[in-house]
Order: structure tokens, then C-alpha cells, then sequence
């Protein structure tokens, strides 16, 4: 009898741990599968013409461009010199697509 309510008080802590879990889990699925949904609905192309003079008007920022980040597909933004202050202008990432901050210096065209 004892045995039987020491297995009945272990099942139910076990149910308990997995019912308090379950939730964080869901909710990590459930913003992977938003960010993944955001971006298979819009091209990253797209996504990129509509943010592109909002970013060239952050002074300092000289171009933008897709690149890849970890081998993924992401938003490079190329600025003259990196400071703090320009890349706390810069968000992280643009409607799921990650966004990446390179110093390049300025842009000047080339000399015939």
C-alpha cells in the first residue's frame, strides 16, 4: 500500500513538471514558427526595398544589401564608422530577417 502511493505521489510529480514545461516549450515553437511564417510570406527582397531608405536616412549608414549570417539569409547595413549610438539606430533584425552592421568607410566611385 505504501509502495502504491509513493508510485501514485511520483506520477503525479512527473505530470506536474511536464504540464508546468510544456507551456515555455510552446511558446518558443510558437515565435520560431511566426518568425519562419513572417519570412516565407515575405521575400527578403522585398523586405529589404521597403526598409532601405529608412536605414540610409540613419546618418552614417552608406548602403544596405542582402548577405548571409550563419549561412542564412540576412540584412547587411554598411555604415562609414560603428558607434555605439549608430548601432543602437540599427535594429537587430527586420520582420524576421536578421540585420548585421558592417563598417566599411565611406563609398566614393571609382576614377575613370
Amino acid at each position: 500500500m505504501i509502495q502504491a502511493i509513493k508510485i501514485t505521489v511520483l506520477g503525479i510529480s512527473i505530470i506536474m513538471a511536464i504540464a508546468v514545461s510544456a507551456p515555455a516549450c510552446a511558446n518558443k515553437n510558437n515565435d520560431t514558427l511566426r518568425r519562419e511564417t513572417l519570412m516565407e510570406l515575405k521575400k527578403i527582397e522585398d523586405v529589404l526595398k521597403e526598409h532601405t531608405k529608412e536605414l540610409m536616412a540613419i546618418p552614417g549608414v552608406v548602403g544596405t544589401a542582402i548577405g548571409l549570417c550563419n549561412q542564412k539569409p540576412c540584412i547587411k547595413v554598411y555604415v562609414s564608422k560603428i558607434t555605439p549610438e549608430l548601432a543602437r539606430k540599427i535594429p537587430t533584425t527586420l520582420e524576421g530577417y536578421p540585420v548585421e552592421v558592417e563598417e566599411t568607410g565611406e563609398f566614393r566611385p571609382l576614377q575613370k
